[in-house]
């Protein structure tokens, strides 16, 4: 009983040092490696961090063990590790930073407001989806990009500004072989295509299969710096794949495209809708 009380001193005195803001500070700083790991998980910025968690483990030791000569090392290292991680990761902190600012309130305040309030969009999935579907069958390779929040405007400047009323015939005339527009990305957004023929970034994503050509690539490079939605149709096999925050799922059937455009324009919120309509799919097969 003795052995309980003194116990339970010892826990209400550590308790008397720890005050509210060191328990909050260990929670937002615990919360912030959390997000680290995992927005890194599947890169390669996820191994160089394995790097440095034994860089700083190693300096401990060496301290412990009194080595002056090493620890002066290490600690010259560590005091540069901030300017070397910038410069080898200013990609990943860039598309982490683009994540953070398309996330926030005014963001989403500004969407809202500059975001036209059709009521009905059903024909223009069912322009988009007979397009994509025609193309497939006839293996016309198209890559068409749905703006959601993020800016693009240098990559619209980099194509042609058509600024047109979404159609079917419009879209599969764009990406007519030996056109001047088809070799590039269309984007649109709402009932408008803006422009056609834009340059888009190279994922370089060492994981993709050899078969990946440089439509899905772009898809991919795309969805990893914005949030947006791109669709990729094959020019060898006529596939049907969307790429969204850095993952492509290939196999898309026209039912499953028109279910995901169809909630797209039906709601303003897009997280995870791709993923439960794949998760669905997966169980299925």
């Amino acid at each position: 009983m003795e052995k309980l009380i003194q116990f339970w001193q010892s826990v209400r005195q550590i308790g008397s040092w720890i005050q509210l803001r060191d328990i909050l500070d260990i929670l937002i700083v615990a919360f912030l490696l959390y997000q680290l790991i995992r927005f890194t998980r599947d890169t390669r910025a996820n191994q160089v961090l394995k790097g440095i968690a034994i860089v700083f483990v190693t300096a401990q030791i060496v301290s412990w063990l009194g080595l002056s000569a090493l620890s002066f090392l290490i600690s010259m290292i560590i005091n540069n590790m901030l300017i070397v991680f910038v410069i080898l990761f200013a990609p990943e902190l860039r598309q982490l930073l683009e994540r953070i600012g398309r996330n926030s309130i005014m963001t989403d305040l500004s969407s809202t407001l500059s975001d036209t309030q059709n009521s009905d969009h059903a024909w223009v999935v069912d322009e988009v989806v007979k397009a994509v579907q025609n193309m497939a069958k006839t293996k016309t390779g198209a890559l068409l990009i749905l703006q959601r929040k993020s800016p693009l405007r240098d990559i619209l400047e980099s194509g042609t500004e058509l600024n047109a009323m979404i159609s079917q015939a419009l879209i599969e005339n764009i990406f007519v072989v030996n056109t001047p527009l088809h070799d590039g990305a269309t984007i649109f957004r709402g009932d408008r295509i803006l422009a056609a023929g834009c340059f888009l970034p190279l994922s370089a994503n060492p994981d993709l299969p050899q078969t990946v050509g440089t439509r899905h690539r772009a898809a991919l490079g795309i969805s990893e710096a914005t949030d947006c939605l791109a669709i990729v149709v094959s020019e060898e096999t006529g596939i049907i794949s969307i790429a969204e925050n850095g993952k492509l799922e290939r196999y898309i059937d026209s039912a499953q495209l028109r279910s995901i455009l169809m909630k797209e324009y039906s709601s303003s919120g897009h997280s995870s809708r791709l993923e439960a309509i794949f998760s669905r799919r997966r169980h299925h097969e």
